[in-house]
């Protein structure tokens, strides 16, 4: 199979973990308190591997709610993993609270009510007292723009400076350093996985920041009166700006290697330097853990269909 051809994994960093989205699992590894490795397989929702993720636009929005629905699941494994008695048994099970679909909902609705009133919302009223300054709607929407960027790149420096998110931001490197060199077909072992950067051109860092630069490309010709379709507007095209967001990504990421490409998205991989650190190899293990049972299960499957009896094979 060509590296064109291949199946794409990628995933996130959890506390103290990775998880890993395979083509239909998703698979979690977490270091226990006591040094073992957690590690959790379920099958992905036939929502997010239908047929649905082929249509062009439609995808990104799946993708988007997505990441976020197993985001919100590998995190609530990682902290049950984290509060752990540091003298448990390695060999026994971890201890779930397992989330409802109204308890995902519910996060996500959360979530993304803190996005867009920091990213989208506040960023509009700060740039209202600038609009007698300019005259004209279209730079008063690229100075809002230009404040969401700002607001944006100081939020994920001053998270980076957590500590419990800097060891997030360690396993988000081994996480992308293990997705490079499964993509490339190499041995999932560290010294292999070393020479790999921490970056990687599908990063979830670089879909926020292209949704950054598209939103100003869609907000920059709306009329900034009245206020409430301002407001509405601001909201009513998260959806087509995060869609065209990923189709942006998913072009990028399959021509990478022509010059112009590289050099057009090159700001997304040195904002990972923001998101992302050179991990240890503990964290290196994990990430590996997550990538070998992503892998497994999605084989697994693929064996059992392959196993099953045909048409004629079944007729008596």
């Amino acid at each position: 199979m060509t590296t064109e051809n291949k199946p794409t994994y990628g995933g996130q960093a959890v506390l103290e973990g990775v998880m890993i989205r395979g083509q239909r699992h998703m698979a979690v590894a977490v270091r226990r308190p006591n040094g073992a490795i957690a590690i959790q397989s379920r099958p992905l929702s036939t929502l997010f591997t239908g047929t649905l993720r082929q249509f062009p636009l439609v995808r990104g929005v799946i993708v988007l709610v997505e990441t976020l629905a197993l985001g919100m699941r590998a995190l609530t494994y990682s902290a049950n993993v984290s509060m752990e008695d540091p003298e448990a048994d390695p060999d026994d099970e971890v201890e779930q609270d397992e989330l409802g679909a109204g308890s995902v909902a519910l996060m996500l609705t959360i979530s993304l009510l803190f996005a867009i009133g920091l990213f989208f919302l506040l960023p509009l009223f700060a740039s209202r007292p600038l609009e007698g300054m300019f005259g004209s709607d279209l730079f008063s929407n690229i100075m809002e723009g230009v404040i969401r960027m700002v607001i944006f790149l100081i939020y994920i420096w001053l998270i980076g400076k957590m500590g419990e998110i800097n060891r997030v931001f360690m396993y988000h490197g081994a996480e992308h350093m293990t997705v490079h060199a499964q993509e490339q077909g190499v041995p999932l072992e560290i010294d292999y996985i070393r020479k790999y950067s921490p970056a990687h051109p599908r990063c979830g860092t670089a879909f926020l920041l292209t949704v950054m630069v598209v939103a100003i490309v869609v907000f920059a010709f709306i009329p900034r009166d009245p206020l409430w379709w301002l407001i509405t507007s601001r909201i009513i095209f998260i959806p087509l700006i995060a869609a065209g967001a990923y189709e942006i990504i998913r072009l990028s990421s399959r021509y990478s290697s022509f010059r112009l490409v590289s050099l057009i998205t090159s700001p997304n991989l040195m904002l990972q330097k923001l998101t992302t650190r050179w991990p240890d190899d503990d964290q290196i293990e994990v990430a590996v853990a997550a990538m070998k049972q992503a892998l497994e299960s999605d084989q697994a499957e693929e064996l059992d269909a392959s196993q099953l009896p045909t048409t004629e094979e079944t007729q008596t």
